[in-house]
């Protein structure tokens, strides 16, 4: 996977934690791990395995129900957090603590089933670097050898295996605790290159894996770009309702053409004015490529060339450098060929169009 060193140790066996991510086909492992690392920094010490499952399904929540990043068809985990996402009715982007405290208190007898759903691999699997199997050994044997022997920390075992808790290891508590940070990092680089190889074409997986504490506002898009416009124009039709958009009143919003949820960026050429209303009930939706495109790329140049006059040298104007050659074109067809493959992976990652 990465051969990233993790912070040494002269007491514990390192290399054992090292190589669980080695043969790995799904990802509970690395959600295991980031949850115990949470759990961990929190002065947990004996812990109930329902809150681990719970906090894997809140840290994997985004990632899957916003940013729509396939984990694979047979992850029991991706499967899990949509039935939940259903079952508990929260929302998308809801809180992770919120998720917590409802998974581990609820009593949906299908929320406890997914979650219970885990016992059956994560925990003891996880720790197999400390307990290999022996010659002839059935996975049931080994299964019920990591058990006993974890509760006596045999081979300095991460952590002792009991029916519906574990006890973290007291000698790894101060390296769990004094690493976290690193741990963590190390867990979501591994994650980030497992999922990109199971969603090649979509940017930007690393940041994809945590949600932000905020998203980044526009205000400097539209006060430094979007704002030159509407003066020169007086007012922008939306491409969408044909409404017309005036910057005094305010009713526009600025939005992302492909969803931001896809494209994970604020790129000014992505970017445009749109009703405010029509935005707030579009969510997350993908335009119609055939019905929207060309309004949307008669609005965008002309924003680019009234900004290219009023000043060549912004800093926009650089990020259109992504697209084109330089900034004295803008040509359609390469715009096209940036969009449309945009729209199309979006859609086969999950994201709906309007008219859906």
């Amino acid at each position: 996977m990465i051969d990233t060193i993790l912070p040494s140790s002269d007491n514990l066996p390192v290399n054992k934690l090292a190589s669980v991510f080695g043969s790995t086909s799904a990802t509970y492992k690395f959600y295991w791990l980031i949850a115990l690392i949470e759990l961990v920094e929190e002065d947990n010490r004996e812990i109930p395995k329902r809150k681990i499952f719970s906090r894997m399904i809140s840290n994997s929540w985004y990632t899957i129900n916003y940013f729509h990043i396939s984990f694979g068809k047979q992850d029991n985990l991706q499967i899990a957090v949509e039935r939940i996402l259903k079952e508990e009715h929260l929302t998308i982007d809801e809180k992770k603590s919120n998720i917590d405290f409802r998974l581990e208190h609820t009593n949906n007898k299908e929320t406890i089933n997914q979650l219970s759903h885990f016992d059956k691999n994560v925990p003891h699997w996880f720790l197999t670097p400390w307990f290999p199997k022996n010659t002839n050994e059935t996975d049931n044997q080994q299964k019920s050898r990591i058990y006993t022997d974890s509760q006596s920390f045999v081979n300095d075992a991460l952590y002792a295996l009991h029916k519906d808790y574990i006890q973290i290891n007291p000698i790894w508590i101060p390296y769990l605790k004094s690493n976290a940070k690193v741990l963590k990092d190390y867990c979501y680089w591994n994650l980030a290159l497992f999922l990109q190889t199971r969603n090649p074409n979509v940017p930007d997986i690393p940041n994809k894996l945590i949600k932000p504490a905020t998203r980044n506002g526009l205000v400097n898009q539209t006060k430094d770009y979007w704002k030159i416009v509407f003066q020169e124009l007086g007012s922008i039709q939306c491409i969408f309702t044909d409404t017309p958009l005036y910057f005094d009143e305010k009713n526009y919003a600025l939005d992302h053409f492909v969803p931001h949820a896809f494209v994970s960026h604020d790129l000014i050429w992505n970017l445009l004015p749109i009703e405010k209303k029509f935005n707030s009930s579009k969510s997350d939706r993908l335009p119609l490529f055939e019905k929207h495109f060309d309004k949307f790329y008669d609005l965008q140049k002309t924003a680019f060339e009234i900004n290219k006059h009023h000043n060549s040298k912004s800093k926009y104007m650089d990020e259109f450098l992504t697209i084109f050659p330089t900034i004295d074109c803008f040509e359609k067809e390469k715009f096209s060929n940036t969009i449309q493959p945009l729209i199309t992976i979006a859609s086969n990652n999950g994201f709906l169009f309007m008219n859906e």
